[in-house]
């Protein structure tokens, strides 16, 4: 008797035990199970925290409104803060000897050309911010270029670097027909002005007809409106800060009138309007423009100044399976071209025209799913062809022919990403003068 309840307490506890131990991994599982939903929980809370800066990066951004695909995310936010941005580092070896066979005096050089930020944040579903913050060629140093004219003994000095704010505006859209946009915007012409992101258009470098001709990148302070159909149709209106006709020139007749300052004069405000359309699948087309007296200041004595600037453009773009392809063609007219070049001063072939006018075309194709089909690579020869005239019938002067100019362009785009490029091109220039340079160009990019 003394045995048997022992015996009968050792037997009940073996015959129980397996069922403990199942018991038992059971609650390791559960745990293990809720552990791991925590830890994707508390993730999920940090991601918050941050305002989802990074949603998934293997996704192809969209653009909207206009923007470019990082300037465009803050719009894709629910609500809350969001951070993008886009960069391009590139390498120039230009030729040893210009068209005519003279020396060309230019070396290899290397630059962090661009890194830029896009920082909003999301207030409601209507109304958000969004700002680009740019540091050009590696930021400002305490160091600068100075070009002085013997002759005159007058001069300029150039940063090495520049740190601006690109734009920085309020947006408040209640339905796709109508938003109303204010702030420093993106003056909405051209192909480039507004999307202006590296990995988007072919070519190590932008247009030369969107940097002389259409100045991008090109900024305004001002307040508009802007909408789409469902027919396909977008647009936008703007009135805006003038140019400052201070600044102009025959070589870039307006690019140096952005007064891209802190306080710009308002004297003579501009507009600027743009409608596309895009009812077809992969098609955009489009025209823009820009209209507004550039005279600043006081008329001079006796002479009553209106140097209105009007630049007008035509433009569109076409997807189709592996071929991207893309043109534009521009016209700008400068009134009081000889009133003004006597006010600043400038004679013979330094006078400034009363018309300039450009366009290119570019077309690439993406061979790397016809050598391996289901890659996400993309591998891309294209070509570019333009032709730009800054400087024509101009009023007490003659025409330069080292302005008007013609750039043929090929090479060759790798996106291993749909973010990220990189790019190397041949860009075979000329002008009427026989003194262009050409130049080989390699460069990398990204946005996010």
């Amino acid at each position: 008797m003394r045995l048997a309840r022992p015996l009968a307490l050792l037997t009940a506890l073996l015959l129980l035990a397996p069922a403990a131990i199942v018991r038992a991994d059971d609650t390791s599982q559960r745990l293990d199970d809720v552990e791991k939903k925590l830890d994707a929980a508390l993730a999920e809370i940090e991601r918050l925290k941050l305002g989802a800066a990074a949603p998934e990066t293997s996704a192809t951004r969209t653009s909207h409104h206009g923007f470019g695909p990082g300037a465009s995310r803050i719009y894709d936010r629910p609500v809350g803060p969001s951070i993008g941005g886009y960069g391009e580092v590139i390498f120039t070896k230009p030729d040893r000897e210009t068209e005519g066979g003279a020396p060309s005096g230019q070396r290899p050089t290397a630059d962090l050309l661009r890194a830029v930020f896009y920082v909003g944040h999301k207030f409601t579903p209507e109304l958000l911010f969004n700002s680009e913050i740019e540091f050009e060629h590696a930021g400002v140093f305490d160091a600068a270029a100075a070009t002085v004219d013997p002759g005159t003994g007058e001069g300029e000095a150039e940063l090495t670097g520049e740190a601006t704010v690109e734009f920085a505006y309020l947006d408040w859209q209640a339905s796709p027909a109508l938003g109303v946009r204010a702030g420093k915007v993106l003056v909405p012409v051209g192909l480039t002005n507004e999307q202006h992101e590296p990995p988007i258009f072919f070519g190590a470098r932008r247009p030369d007809v969107e940097t002389v001709l259409i100045p991008s990148t090109w900024s305004a302070l001002g307040a508009g409106l802007y909408g789409q159909t469902a027919s396909g149709f977008e647009w936008r209106a703007y009135w805006m800060e003038g140019l400052d006709a201070r600044g102009f020139s025959a070589a870039l007749p307006i690019r140096e009138g952005r007064q891209e300052i802190s306080q710009p004069v308002m004297t003579h405000p501009g507009l600027s309007g743009r409608l596309d359309w895009k009812g077809t699948a992969g098609l955009l087309v489009g025209v823009s423009a820009y209209t507004g007296d550039s005279w600043q200041e006081a008329d001079p004595a006796g002479v009553s100044l209106s140097a209105r600037v009007t630049l007008t453009d035509v433009h569109a773009t076409w997807s189709w399976r592996g071929l991207q392809a893309r043109g534009l063609w521009t016209t700008g007219r400068l009134g009081d071209a000889g009133a003004l070049s006597d006010e600043l001063g400038l004679t013979g072939q330094q006078r400034l025209g009363e018309r300039f006018q450009g366009g290119y075309v570019e077309a690439g194709y993406d061979v790397a799913p016809l050598a391996w089909p289901g890659t996400r690579w993309m591998i891309a020869p294209y070509l570019r062809a333009e032709t730009l005239d800054s400087q024509e019938s101009v009023p007490g002067g003659s025409e330069d022919p080292a302005l008007e100019s013609s750039v043929y362009l090929f090479g060759l785009a790798v996106k291993p990403h749909p973010n990220v490029v990189v790019k190397a091109d041949r860009e075979q220039r000329s002008n009427q003068a026989d003194g262009e340079t050409s130049r080989w160009n390699v460069a990398l990019g990204w946005l996010f």
